[in-house]
């Protein structure tokens, strides 16, 4: 037998999966989940509200409002439904598409296009809602998430930390060596990885040569592929790992099977790498029309529900766009102040040219 023939095939990947695309609710033996009513239209209020939000962020970079823009319409479910399963004690490390977890944590969304606009490094104190700015380096955010982890479990906290991350990030180093720690340090960190089917163009099967849930099993701990586009799934199965995470079982892998339905960002054009069938076959699979469906044929959304959220939906793009023509322009000195905790030769220095550049012009205001 040649050594190709020796290694074993790969388990073939299980998608837990509680809605279907066609808004059916179906049962798990290993994940059940009871929802109200009221947190079903809860959750579904969310998705709608944070897609209305992504979709005015897009259109505020198209007109020169926003430098970039990192679109996040195709995986509001597997935000959302995660997101709802972390207690506010809990502590979120997000990297920077996220959008649906930071309305879910209670930071303003106009916040979040502070540093889109290049007025911050980040608007929200993350201590007032246990979720930690942005990071737009691939993959280190896990490594934040599992040192904060150990932390937690050397006090003795009773709370957990999630990480999210993408696809991508899976092919970084970071992401390996945080894997590693966590599981010799039995931390209640939940590794949440988006795979959204493409890091920038570069396709899944271009990054790994199995589904990248399985790879947790090599690092001492479980994984679970999720269907990242049904909000009720990505609840249960969260719910789950951030208990074994609490309970002092140490961390999970959690691989939410989704797809960007838009660009990387508003640099992207995505049209250059991948078909447009299989977009199409994805805006099949939709998380808020198949959750729409399901609360129409259970009489838990009605004509007045709808048109209700739509003017609610309206009211956040009018309020977002508002906000962000608001923003007043950065104090261009700023960059220095923080460069050292104290003062610096070289710092000083810098300041004093670029005070020099900026009084050079006719009108005193600067380039």
């Amino acid at each position: 037998m040649r050594a190709a023939e020796a290694v074993a095939a790969p388990v073939e990947p299980e998608l837990v999966q509680l809605l279907t695309p066609g808004g059916e609710r179906v049962e798990h033996p290993a994940y059940g989940l009871d929802v109200t009513a009221d947190e079903l239209r809860g959750l579904h209020r969310d998705m709608v509200l944070t897609r209305r939000f992504d979709a005015e962020a897009v259109a505020l970079q198209r007109q020169g409002e926003l430098g970039l823009w990192p679109s996040s319409f195709g995986q509001e479910a597997a935000q959302v439904g995660s997101a709802r399963a972390v207690r506010p004690g809990d502590h979120v490390f997000p990297s920077y598409r996220e959008h649906g977890v930071a309305w879910c944590r209670g930071v303003d969304p106009t916040n979040l296009l502070g540093m889109f606009r290049g007025v911050n490094n980040g608007g929200w104190d993350p201590h007032d809602s246990n979720f930690h700015l942005y990071t737009l380096v691939i993959g280190s955010q896990t490594l934040h998430a599992t040192g904060y982890a150990m932390g937690v479990a050397k006090d003795g906290a009773d709370s957990a930390v999630v990480a999210y991350f993408g696809d991508g990030a899976t092919s970084q180093g970071d992401v390996a060596e945080s894997f590693t720690f966590a599981a010799v340090s039995n931390a209640p960190v939940v590794f949440f990885c988006q795979n959204n089917q493409w890091a920038i163009s570069v396709p899944t099967e271009k990054q790994t040569r199995v589904p990248l849930y399985q790879r947790a099993r090599g690092f001492g701990f479980p994984g679970v592929r999720v269907d990242g586009n049904d909000v009720l799934a990505c609840l249960a199965v969260t719910r789950w790992a951030l208990e074994r995470a609490r309970a002092g079982e140490g961390p999970t892998l959690v691989e939410a099977y989704t797809y960007r339905m838009g660009a990387h960002t508003t640099s992207d054009d995505p049209t250059r790498y991948r078909p447009a069938s299989e977009v199409e076959e994805w805006r099949r699979k939709d998380p808020i029309s198949r959750l729409t469906t399901h609360l129409t044929a259970q009489g838990l959304a009605d004509d007045a529900y709808l048109a209700s959220l739509e003017a609610e939906s309206e009211a956040l793009g009018r309020r977002v766009r508002e906000a962000v023509r608001a923003m007043p322009d950065p104090d261009r000195f700023a960059l220095f102040e923080h460069a050292y905790a104290d003062g610096h030769a070289l710092v000083d220095e810098e300041r004093a040219g670029f005070a020099a550049y900026q009084a050079s012009f006719a009108d005193g205001e600067g380039a």
